[in-house]
């Protein structure tokens, strides 16, 4: 066990997804008379909180078309869309794999609302391997360290105890403004090469050489 403390995004990181915010977002941009968002500019703001997300995508967008926007998202994502998402190949036997050390903690840092990292844990029955959990409507986004910081303070772990997994800059950064540990998975939403920018302290291309590593092989 390397870390006490194993602190994992959510979307491109433990679950398959991002062709579904993509699908969602650009169905909601439409909807809301913005217009047409690339999917390149989608998978870039994957990780933020979703008003973040909304502002980085739509310059100068209002706040009435904004919320449009949001409620049209949200929409889509719960009952318009049916993308699949599942866990990537790994991901459910490296948790299970980790949590055989009882001394072991897991926690999500997520740049989903509450309501929605809430519903995806009881649709997939995967709330009971964390032991805390942060969403961007509950604190500030990526890459702020604020939720990490709440993290730490809930679970009682040092910082220099802990690790933060993700597919994103906004991941590594938020761990890095803390002087946190950070890991980069490469199968999710950001290039190898600009993961690498925020000096992981290693690098994963599959979820199995994740876990192998963070349980110490």
């Amino acid at each position: 066990m390397r870390y006490r403390l194993v602190i994992f995004d959510w979307d491109g990181t433990l679950m398959d997804s991002a062709a579904r915010i993509v699908s969602c977002m650009q169905a909601a941009a439409r909807d809301a008379e913005w217009g047409e968002l690339s999917a390149e500019s989608v998978r870039n703001i994957i990780g933020l909180g979703l008003p973040e997300a909304i502002a980085a995508l739509c310059p100068g967008i209002d706040v009435e078309r904004a919320e449009r926007l949001r409620s049209r998202y949200a929409f889509h994502f719960v009952e318009g869309d049916t993308t699949p998402m599942r866990f990537f190949p790994g991901v459910e036997a490296g948790l299970v794999r980790l949590l055989g050390n009882a001394d072991q903690r897991l926690a999500v840092a997520t740049g989903k609302s509450r309501r929605g990292l809430d519903r995806v844990f009881r649709e997939s029955g995967s709330g009971r391997w964390f032991h805390a959990s942060r969403t961007a409507d509950e604190t500030r986004s990526k890459p702020h360290p604020l939720m990490l910081e709440e993290l730490l303070a809930e679970l009682g772990v040092d910082v220099g105890e802990a690790v933060m997994v993700g597919d994103t800059e906004y991941d590594l950064e938020m761990a890095r403004a803390l002087g946190m540990d950070r890991v980069a998975v490469t199968y999710g939403v950001h290039a190898p090469a600009r993961l690498a920018a925020s000096r992981p302290v290693f690098t994963a291309e599959a979820a199995p050489e994740l876990f192998d590593w963070l349980h110490g092989a």
